[in-house]
C-alpha cells in the first residue's frame, strides 16, 4: 500500500510542478511544453529525482491516447470554413512538404555524420512532421491573431501530416529489416490505406458521434467526457483496421465541432483542460524516457544541435516556399509558416517506432530527435509572437463573445451575448444598423435589466446584447464590439465602406485616373476576388491607385468590409 500511494505522490507531485511552471513560463514567452520535458527529465535518471524509466512501451501507449485527445481538441476549435481555406495549402505541406523535408534532412544527416542512408533518411522521416500539440499550445499561448488562411494551414497541416511521417519511418523501418530488400508496391497501397481509412472513418464516425451527443440531453461537463471518450474509440478504431487513428481523430472532432453549431464554451472549456492533461502527462512521460548524459556526449549534441538548424533555416523553408507556390501567400505568411514548423512530441512518438523494432542504431535517432525537438520549442515556439508581430501578420484581436451556446434544433445557429466596449463601433450605434449576414439581436441588457431588441435603438457602453446567428455571422460581429480603435484605425484603415461600393465610384470620389479600366467594372469585393487566387480573409490588402485598400470583414466567401487609407499627403 505504501508503494501505491508514493505511486501517487510522484505522479502527482510531477504532474502539479509541471503545470504551475507551465503557467509561470508562459510570462517569460517560454512554451510550457518545453517545461514539461524539463521536468520529466530532472526527474529521470540522471536528475535529482533519479526515476530510472525505461518503458518505452508505455511511453508510446500513452503519447498515442494524448495525442488523440489533443488532435480532437483542435479539431473541434477548427471551424469549416477556415478548414476549407487552408485544406489545399495544408495538403501539400502534409504530403509532397513533409517527403521533401525528409529527404533534405535525411541527405544532409548523411553528409554531416555518415551514418548509414537508411537510417539518415529514417530520421528525416520522424522530423519531418510538425506537431498538433506544438502548434495549436504555442499559437495560443502567445494569444496571436492570425489571418484564417495563415492559420488554418498551420492547424490543418498538423492535423494532416503524420501519416507521411509514419509512412516514411515504417516503410525505411521495413526496409532495414529487409536488408536492402525492396518494399514494394504494399508500403504505397499502405499509405493510400491509412489516409483512405482514416478520412473516411474519421468523418462518418465524427457524424455519427455528433448526432448521439446531439440528442442526448445531458450536463455538458459528461457532454465533453462523451466527446473526449468517443473520439478516443474513433482513434483506436480506425488504428485497429489499419488507418490513420490521428487523421481520423481530428476529423472526428472537425465534425463534431461544426455539427449543428458545434460544442458551447463550457464544453471547449472542459475539453481544454483535458488536452492540457493529456499532453502535460505525454510530455512528462517522454521525458522520462530521456538519459541526458546521453544527449550531452559531445559529437551527437553537436550532430543534433546542426541538424536542427539545417531543419529550422533550410529544409522547412525550402518545403514551405515550393508547396506554397500555387496558393496566394505573401513572402511575410510563407516565412511564418515556415518558422511555425514546430516539433513536438510527435517525433518523440515516432523515434519510438525503431526502438520497438529493435533496429540497430535507433537510440542514436532517438537521441537525435529530442535534441531537435527542445531546439524547436526554445527557438521557434519562445519566438512566435515577435517573428508574427515582426512580419506584420497579426490582426488586432477580436472581441470574444461573453458566452456562446449552442441551440439545439436550430440547423446551427448560435446564441451569443457580447458586451459594448467604450469606444467600439457599436457605441452610440443604432442596434439596427448594425449588419452582420443573418445576426438578429433578440435582447439587451442594461444595468441589470434586460428589454427586447425591438424596443431599444442606441447601444451605450456596457450593454449585453444578445444575438441569435450562425458562427460565420460570430465572427462578423465582433469587429463591432471591440474596443481599441486607434489600433483598428492604425491596421484596417481611416474609414471603413461596404463591399458592394463600386470601383468607378471610389475612383470618382476620390479622383483617382490611374485605374484599369477592367477594375472600374467591378465593386471593392469583385476587386479582392480578382487579386486574391484564394478566396480573401481578414486583413488582406490591395492597392487602389493612392488608397490602401484592407479586407476588414468576410461573410462566406463575400468581401462585406473593407477598410480604407487615405494617402498620407
Amino acid at each position: 500500500m505504501d508503494s501505491f500511494h508514493l505511486l501517487v505522490l510522484i505522479g502527482a507531485g510531477l504532474l502539479f510542478t509541471g503545470l504551475l511552471l507551465g503557467t509561470l513560463s508562459l510570462r517569460f514567452g517560454v512554451p510550457s511544453l518545453l517545461v514539461f520535458l524539463v521536468v520529466g527529465m530532472l526527474a529521470g535518471v540522471d536528475g535529482p529525482g533519479g526515476l530510472k524509466y525505461d518503458d518505452f512501451a508505455t511511453g508510446f501507449l500513452v503519447s498515442n491516447i494524448a495525442l488523440a485527445v489533443i488532435l480532437l481538441d483542435g479539431g473541434l476549435r477548427t471551424r469549416l470554413h477556415a478548414f476549407r481555406v487552408g485544406l489545399n495549402p495544408a495538403l501539400m505541406l502534409a504530403v509532397p512538404g513533409v517527403m521533401m523535408t525528409a529527404g533534405l534532412v535525411g541527405g544532409f544527416a548523411v553528409w554531416l555524420t555518415g551514418v548509414d542512408w537508411r537510417l539518415a533518411f529514417m530520421l528525416g522521416g520522424i522530423i519531418a512532421s510538425t506537431d498538433a500539440a506544438a502548434v495549436f499550445n504555442v499559437i495560443k499561448s502567445a494569444g496571436l491573431r492570425l489571418n484564417d488562411r495563415v492559420a488554418s494551414t498551420l492547424e490543418v497541416e498538423s492535423g494532416l501530416n503524420d501519416p507521411m511521417a509514419i509512412f516514411i519511418t515504417v516503410s525505411l523501418i521495413e526496409l532495414w529489416q529487409q536488408q536492402g530488400g525492396q518494399p514494394g508496391w504494399t508500403i504505397v497501397m499502405d499509405l493510400v490505406r491509412q489516409i483512405g481509412l482514416g478520412a473516411l472513418g474519421g468523418l462518418a464516425l465524427g457524424l455519427l458521434l455528433s448526432l448521439v451527443l446531439v440528442r442526448l440531453r445531458g450536463n455538458e461537463g459528461l457532454h465533453a467526457l462523451m466527446l473526449c471518450s468517443g473520439g478516443a474509440t474513433v482513434f483506436a478504431l480506425i488504428s485497429l483496421i489499419g488507418g490513420s487513428g490521428f487523421l481520423a481523430a481530428y476529423l472526428c472532432g472537425l465534425v463534431a465541432g461544426n455539427l449543428r453549431g458545434g460544442a458551447s464554451d463550457n464544453v471547449l472549456r472542459a475539453m481544454d483542460s483535458m488536452a492540457w492533461l493529456a499532453q502535460s502527462a505525454m510530455f512528462l512521460f517522454l521525458g522520462l524516457l530521456v538519459t541526458p548524459s546521453e544527449l550531452l556526449s559531445g559529437p551527437l549534441l553537436g550532430a543534433a544541435v546542426v541538424i536542427a538548424f539545417f531543419l529550422i533555416l533550410v529544409a522547412r523553408p525550402a518545403a514551405v516556399a515550393l508547396c506554397l507556390l500555387p496558393f496566394d501567400f505573401s513572402w511575410r505568411e510563407q516565412g511564418f509558416i515556415a518558422w511555425t514548423g514546430l516539433r513536438g512530441a510527435v517525433p518523440i512518438v515516432l523515434a519510438v517506432f525503431p526502438l520497438l523494432a529493435d533496429v540497430e542504431g535507433a537510440r542514436w535517432v532517438f537521441n537525435i530527435t529530442f535534441v531537435v525537438v527542445l531546439t524547436s520549442l526554445l527557438l521557434q515556439g519562445s519566438s512566435m509572437g515577435l517573428m508574427a508581430r515582426g512580419l506584420r501578420i497579426t490582426l488586432p484581436p477580436a472581441a470574444e463573445p461573453r458566452q456562446a451556446v449552442p441551440l439545439k434544433g436550430t440547423g446551427g445557429l448560435i446564441m451569443a451575448r457580447f458586451q459594448v466596449d467604450p469606444g467600439s463601433r457599436a457605441d452610440g450605434r443604432d442596434l439596427h444598423h448594425i449588419a452582420a449576414g443573418q445576426a438578429r439581436a433578440m435582447a439587451v441588457t442594461r444595468h441589470h435589466q434586460t428589454v427586447n431588441a425591438r424596443d431599444l435603438d442606441i447601444l451605450e457602453a456596457g450593454d449585453l446584447v444578445t444575438w441569435f446567428c450562425t458562427p460565420t455571422d460570430q465572427d462578423h460581429l465582433s469587429e463591432w464590439f471591440r474596443a481599441g480603435s486607434a489600433e483598428l484605425r492604425a491596421f484596417f484603415g481611416d474609414f471603413t465602406v461596404r463591399g458592394d461600393v463600386s470601383v468607378a465610384d471610389m475612383a470618382r470620389a476620390y479622383g483617382l485616373t490611374d485605374v484599369p479600366a477592367a477594375d472600374l467594372e467591378r465593386d471593392l469585393d469583385q476587386l479582392f476576388q480578382h487579386n486574391a487566387r484564394g478566396a480573401p480573409v481578414v486583413g488582406d490588402r490591395c492597392r487602389l491607385g493612392a488608397l490602401v485598400l484592407r479586407v476588414r470583414a468576410v461573410q462566406g466567401k463575400k468581401v462585406t468590409l473593407v477598410g480604407v487609407t487615405l494617402p498620407s499627403e
